[in-house]
């Protein structure tokens, strides 16, 4: 009687264990889901893994040719004499001769700068002189005046003035902020045609920039020393800016 009415009760309330079956059925379907995604994101951290380990590093480069745009002329002259106001008069007039000589070119009068004086006594078996030395500064941003000035600075010998060594024009190049920008972008571009030709003949293909840096800029004389090792960039206002970047790209 008892197992009877046992059987009977549960025939009457099968409710009670439909709740149970559900919870199981959702907790298998959860669990499913969560192994399918599981699945995927373990396939997908390895497909990232592997194209981590897949890079290349080449190096890109650009050059520019450009024209000095300011150009400035240290000019050392002096004169030695047994008193201090001959020797200050012949400075004096080679001060007078080097502007006429600048003003003759065309070059307005405040691009001719003093930049210093310098006096000096010495003594030789009791006979004093002395020596008055002078320096002009020619500051001008026009260059193609400049080179004119250098090619008729001989003129100032035959007026008498005598230019002391060290003294000579020196070309400079001002606007390399203006091409930094452009000139990065280019090395880039001949970094990433390498990286191209190297993924081509790999059966690869280029991915995006793992890693970049980016290389100083120098500026040399654009057509070389003169070969007795005295020409220098600053002697040229004709000059090659060059930038070498280092970049990594992915490979897939």
């Amino acid at each position: 009687m008892a197992e009877d009415s046992a059987s009977d009760f549960e025939s009457k309330t099968p409710f009670l264990k439909e709740p149970a079956t559900r919870r199981w059925l959702a907790s298998s379907a959860i669990l499913a889901v969560g192994l399918i995604i599981g699945g995927f994101a373990l396939g997908d951290g390895l497909k990232r893994a592997q194209l981590a380990n897949r890079a290349v590093t080449v190096k890109g480069l650009a050059e520019r040719d450009v024209t000095a745009d300011l150009a400035t002329w240290t000019i050392a002259y002096s004169s030695t004499a047994g008193d201090l106001p001959t020797a200050q008069a012949s400075v004096d007039n080679d001060t007078v001769q080097l502007r006429g000589f600048f003003k003759e070119l065309g070059f307005p009068a405040d691009a001719l700068q003093t930049a210093g004086v310098n006096v000096q006594q010495s003594s030789d078996n009791g006979v004093a002189s002395f020596t008055v030395r002078q320096r002009l500064t020619l500051r001008t941003t026009d260059i193609a005046r400049a080179q004119q000035a250098v090619r008729r600075q001989f003129d100032l010998v035959k007026r008498g003035v005598m230019l002391e060594d060290g003294s000579g024009m020196a070309y400079t190049f001002t606007k390399l902020n203006a091409i930094k920008p452009k000139m990065v972008a280019d090395a880039t571009t001949d970094a990433r045609a390498a990286a191209e030709q190297f993924a081509h003949d790999s059966g690869a293909q280029v991915g995006a920039i793992r890693s970049a840096t980016q290389g100083y800029f120098s500026i040399e004389a654009r057509d070389g020393d003169s070969g007795s090792g005295t020409w220098g960039v600053s002697d040229t206002p004709y000059k090659k800016v060059r930038v070498v970047t280092t970049v990594e790209f992915y490979l897939k």
